[in-house]
Order: structure tokens, then C-alpha cells, then sequence
């Protein structure tokens, strides 16, 4: 018995590929911006430590990679084998780009530090709705299944966004 048909190499390949960090990444700064809430007093502060913390989780995603890598296959480790994990951790730390410079600009005062803290969960919570609209189309390749899985993902996101106004 054969497995599901591979979906075709459309415009969507890189979002593709990059799903896995993309969720990972979204559900990181959303779990963070709970744990930090909203600090008027600090916007710089709270962009480095969000910044910081997802370079930290990503690297150390990236250097697990690399590692079990070797274990499994006993290649040696090398720029190329880095370069890989590299790339299959990178839009984990991608994710964190656009809520940082939202706190950066709150810093400048361009936004109020909660004005800047919504809009970061926002786009966590659209990265999921994007990342599950494309599995529910690729698996069905109709219209309902992906609004279906946009409101899943978004849905988990929304959640732990949720979370973080009853926690604080």
C-alpha cells in the first residue's frame, strides 16, 4: 500500500519546507510573551530578551539537530552538516524578527508597549493560520479543510495569546 501522493512543487515550496520552524517559532514568542508581559518601562529590554531567548532555543534546536545527526548516521560533523541544521532551524528565529522591532519601535516610541505586545501575537497567530490553511490545502486541496486547519493552528495561537491576559 503506497503513501499519500507528494503535492506538487508549487509557490508555496519555501513556506513549506519551512513550516516546522515557522509553528516552532510562532508557539516559542508566543509562550514568551506570556511568561514576559508588558513591561512600559523596558520595550528595549523585553525586545532583546524575546530576541535573545528564541536565538537561544533556535541555536540549541539547530546544535540537538547536528549532534543526533552524527549520532544516527556517524558522519563527522561539518560546515556542511552545520549549514543544514542551520537551515532547518532558521525560521524558528525568523518568526522572532517582526515582534522584536515591534518592541524596537515602542522603544522609539512609535507604539505603546501593549499596542506593540498585540501586534507580536498577531503575527504569531497569523504565522499559524498561514502554516494551517497550507496543511488543510495540501491534504485535501479544497477550500474548507485549509479555513479549517487556519482556524485550528490560529486557534492554538489565539489561546496561549489569551493566556497571557489572564496570567497578567
Amino acid at each position: 500500500m503506497a503513501g499519500p501522493a507528494p503535492h506538487p512543487t508549487t509557490g508555496w515550496h519555501g513556506i513549506d519546507r519551512a513550516a516546522f520552524g515557522l509553528v516552532y517559532g510562532a508557539i516559542t514568542v508566543l509562550s514568551l510573551l506570556m511568561a514576559m508581559g508588558d513591561h512600559p518601562e523596558a520595550p528595549y529590554e523585553t525586545a532583546a530578551i524575546l530576541f535573545g531567548s528564541v536565538l537561544a532555543v533556535t541555536l540549541a534546536k539547530a546544535f540537538a539537530e547536528l549532534l543526533a545527526h552524527a549520532l544516527d548516521t556517524g558522519e563527522r560533523l561539518t560546515r556542511g552538516a552545520w549549514r543544514a541544521a542551520w537551515r532547518h532551524s532558521a525560521p524558528t528565529l525568523a518568526v522572532a524578527n517582526l515582534p522584536t522591532l515591534l518592541f524596537v519601535a515602542a522603544g522609539l516610541g512609535w507604539l505603546r508597549v501593549e499596542a506593540a505586545g498585540g501586534l507580536a501575537q498577531g503575527v504569531c497567530v497569523l504565522v499559524l493560520m498561514l502554516v494551517g490553511a497550507r496543511v488543510g490545502w495540501v491534504i485535501d486541496r479544497r477550500p474548507l479543510p485549509a479555513i479549517g486547519g487556519a482556524f485550528f493552528a490560529g486557534g492554538i495561537g489565539a489561546a496561549l495569546a489569551l493566556m497571557k491576559f489572564v496570567i497578567h
